[in-house]
Order: C-alpha cells, then structure tokens, then sequence
C-alpha cells in the first residue's frame, strides 16, 4: 500500500522559507518520478515541482528561482525548499506519485504566507 505524508508547512512572512517533507511508503520509491502540487482557494490543483529517478527537476514558471525539489532515496523522502515566499504560495501543498497503474496523494501540508 502506497502511503504519502506530508510535513513542513506553516505560517510565514513574505520574503521567508520553509521547507516541505513528504515520507513515501510502500513503493520502490528511488524508480518514481515524485512531484510537488499545490491547490490555492479556489483554484485548480498546479503542478510545482517534479523530480525524476535520475534526478532531472522541472518547476512551474512561477517557482522557478525560489523553490527546490530534492530527494533522499535511502530514506524515501521528497523535499521542497521554498524561499522567498509570496501570499500568492499559499495553498496546500501535496506530494504524488503515479505508481502501479494510479496516482496517489497526501494528505497535504498548509502553507500560509502572510504579513
């Protein structure tokens, strides 16, 4: 059973970062591309950020330069470095994996970025 769990997220001032962990289970996690989403109020979930078993990143236009995806395989962890944080990064954030012929989620992490 693939299981996703997200941590990390929180309150934080425009300008500052936080840094987004989701522990992966049940998978051959270091064959998986991983990816980052985020769903902001109101609005559609948005690809941020993925990262490939060879290592290979692509990011939205709108992270790129801020945000860092990374990934520690012998713990089977997925990392998201966010700097300079803007209120238009606040959703909740989600990790996923497309695995064994489906998609799972997280359950997903809050991110609220306010003054």
């Amino acid at each position: 059973q693939v299981r996703l769990v997200e941590s990390g997220g929180g309150l934080v001032q425009p300008g500052g970062s936080l840094r987004l962990s989701c522990a992966a289970s049940g998978l051959n996690f270091r064959i998986y591309t991983m990816n980052w989403y985020r769903q902001a109020p109101g609005k559609e979930r948005e690809l941020v950020a993925n990262i490939t078993s060879s290592g290979n990143t692509n990011y939205a236009d709108s992270v790129k330069g801020r945000f860092t995806i990374s990934r520690f395989n012998p713990r089977n962890l997925l990392y998201l470095q966010m700097n300079s944080l803007e209120p238009d990064d606040t959703a909740v954030y989600y990790c996923n994996v497309r695995a064994f012929s489906a998609v799972f989620w997280g359950q997903g992490t809050q991110v609220t970025v306010t003054s």
